[in-house]
């Protein structure tokens, strides 16, 4: 987007009291609670432990959500910047971290070409990455026993570019009328085999046993965002025993995690999901954005007909599904950054590839906290944590309280916030107030990075990222 670009809704940094928060609420009929007041210390409702049927403790209700830099080497290893990140997220207070970051299985499946990636030979610099969070937390902080540490696995099917950064090399499960179209793949383009999925199952339990060997305590079996575990919820096209029918949409995950309770079961499993879906949007008058498609659209998971609403009764039966696999830890999310963004992280400034929000990004805000709320009111025996709060900028402990304490969740995700700001969890703990100058605006840059072939991280507000060629790249690439 243009420097010159202004935005059609007020800047939340702009709503500087409880009453200009709560007014302009009201005026954009925007149907969100929040707490004026703020608890600090043991009493507040962030502070709340918790423990896991299998007795192991999480320490607070404070989580960092899984987020990548695009900086690893071409074989799957971390490299400084990914150690940096790694132990911000052990520095920040939260006593979640779901999965620190999303780690490919098998080469082919990988998002970038330096992606993480767990196998046999990159096993050592895992075991390196979950001692230094525990380090870092533990020099903090003085306890590592109620600090629980997962590693996100995935594959990213229909978005892989695991040879170049800005070449797609995609794997799908059926042909997409509207993505395909999108991406610029022809109706015949080769559909993945049963064959292959079965393998790429197996790669999740050998990577699920390493994450247990290097000390992880759970697995996230990642099925959000539009990547390969998404897709399987949507294949109502897809012949064969992975497609059609609910259960054999679902047997992708039914089969990965049969596998790890087989081959390691004091492992831990999660699932993050993308609680519902609407219909792929693009750049419609003055680059809004805009439905891609009329109704009736059916690709959308937990998603109405209309496109443009959410229908979880599928979600709800994929959620009976995690409990009877014995399942507890569910992290939730919705959309997919690649073609609807405003539903799934809302932000006032689109990355380069993106559109102008539709509506006031305190919409997409609520639209997820109501959807986490259905979903823990429904299953009160999964372990919640909600997303889709970095928006929020100065009222996210305002609304996190009041969501806790009222019970939406048990838990609080905090993503992209935490480039920018990384002991905000621990600040809000403390009660010695918010530092205004480390709050994330939602400027996009760490998405318009890698859109571009760079890594990823927080160019406006990170010093050192301020400093790298990247931070000129991307100032001339949004016309500034």
């Amino acid at each position: 987007m243009s420097g010159k670009y202004k935005p059609a809704y007020p800047r939340v940094a702009q709503l500087k009291t409880a009453e200009l928060f709560r007014q302009h609420l009201e005026k954009e009929g925007i149907a969100m609670d929040f707490d004026p007041d703020l608890i600090s210390g043991s009493d507040s409702p962030f502070a709340r432990p918790h423990t896991l049927r299998s007795g192991r403790k999480i320490g607070n209700a404070m989580c960092i959500l899984p987020m990548e830099g695009w900086d690893g080497t071409t074989d799957g290893r971390p490299t400084e910047l990914t150690k940096r990140r790694w132990k911000h997220f052990g520095l920040s207070g939260a006593k979640l971290l779901w999965g620190c970051e999303a780690v490919a299985v098998r080469p082919e499946g990988r998002a970038n070409p330096n992606q993480l990636m767990l196998n046999e030979q990159t096993f050592p610099d895992f075991v390196s990455l979950f001692e230094l969070v525990q380090t870092s937390h533990r020099e903090q902080y003085g306890d590592t026993n109620d600090l629980l540490i997962g590693l996100q696995l995935t594959h990213s099917g229909r978005f892989c570019k695991p040879n170049d950064k800005k070449r797609m090399e995609p794997r799908i499960l059926y042909s997409h009328p509207v993505l395909n179209k999108k991406f610029g793949l022809g109706d015949d383009y080769p559909i993945m085999s049963d064959e292959e999925i079965d393998s790429i199952i197996e790669d999740y339990v050998k990577a699920a046993v390493l994450a247990k060997r290097a000390g992880f305590h759970f697995v996230d079996i990642k099925h959000c965002h539009g990547y390969l575990g998404h897709e399987f919820l949507s294949a109502y096209d897809r012949e064969g025993k992975y497609g059609g029918s609910f259960e054999n949409r679902t047997r992708f995950l039914r089969d990965i995690v049969s596998g790890i309770r087989a081959a390691t079961p004091a492992l831990e499993i999660g699932v993050r999901m993308s609680i519902f879906d609407w219909v792929p949007f693009q750049k419609g008058t003055e680059e809004t954005g805009v439905p891609a498609q009329n109704a009736p659209y059916r690709y959308a998971f937990g998603g109405e007909e209309s496109g443009t609403q959410a229908d979880m009764s599928e979600s709800f039966l994929f959620l009976e599904e995690l409990e009877k696999l014995g399942i507890e830890l569910f992290c939730t999310t919705a959309g997919s950054p690649y073609y609807n963004p405003h539903i799934q992280r809302p932000a006032l400034f689109p990355p380069s590839d993106g559109y102008l929000p539709p509506e006031d990004p305190l919409h997409g805000v609520a639209r997820q906290i109501q959807a986490s709320a259905e979903i823990k009111k429904a299953f009160p025996n999964l372990y919640v944590v909600g997303s889709a709060y970095s928006y929020l900028q100065e009222w996210l402990p305002n609304v996190g309280q009041n969501v806790l304490r009222t019970g939406k969740a048990d838990s609080i995700g905090f993503g992209r916030m935490v480039l920018s700001y990384p002991d905000m969890p621990a600040d809000i703990l403390d009660g010695a107030g918010l530092k205004r100058a480390k709050i994330c605006r939602t400027f996009s840059d760490c998405t318009t990075a890698p859109r571009n072939g760079m890594i990823s991280g927080c160019y406006p507000l990170d010093p050192l990222y301020k400093g790298m060629p990247e931070y000129d790249q991307l100032k001339e690439l949004k016309g500034e």
